[in-house]
Order: structure tokens, then sequence, then C-alpha cells
């Protein structure tokens, strides 16, 4: 079997799921109205017995349609604003271009 990967696309907002894996009942109705499909069901059981519902947050957008349906409400969800990255654009003979620019004006 191959595994399919699933490549992070850039945006402008990224969200943070935080699950409360003890009293989560692995309904996986989150994981189902998940459509970054940054959420699945863990390999591992909880305290009740359940497979519990975990979070690839490299994949969310913070759209909170997983809080939303989830019935038990173990679910939060954060958004933040991805931060640009500032680009200088001033040119490197700024200095010789005002002088040329004030010395043209007199």
């Amino acid at each position: 079997m191959e595994a399919i990967t699933t490549a992070v696309k850039p945006r402008k907002v990224k969200g943070k799921v935080e699950i409360e894996i003890q009293r989560c009942k692995g309904c996986e109705l989150c994981t189902v109205e998940c459509k970054e499909n940054a959420l699945s069901l863990s390999d591992s059981i909880n305290i009740k017995g359940y497979r519990y519902a975990v979070a690839n947050n490299d994949l969310c957008t913070g759209c909170i349609n997983c809080a939303l349906v989830c019935p038990d409400a173990v679910i939060t969800v954060y958004r933040t604003n991805v931060k640009k990255q500032k680009v200088d654009v001033t040119p490197t003979d700024i200095r010789d271009q005002l002088k040329e620019n004030i010395a043209g004006s007199l």
C-alpha cells in the first residue's frame, strides 16, 4: 500500500485544535466534517476504551466545524493569522537618489 501524502497549502489563517482525549467517544463526527482532513482517529484508546480523535495542526485552517459538531464539546479550536515575512524594498543607493533629487530641485 502506498501512503497518501497531503501537501500543506499556504494559508492566511491557521488553526490549532485541542482535544480532550479522555472525554472523546470517537464518534468520528469531527473527522467527517473536517474538509482539510486534519482530524483522524488514533490507534490508541482513552481511559473509557474509545479510540479518540487526534489533530494534524499543520493542515488545520481554524474553520471550527469540528468543534461545532462535537456532541461532547471536547474540541477547542484556536485561530492565528500567519505572519507575513517583511520584505525590504528600499534601494541600496537611496541616499544617492535623495541627494540627486534635492540637488535637482534647487
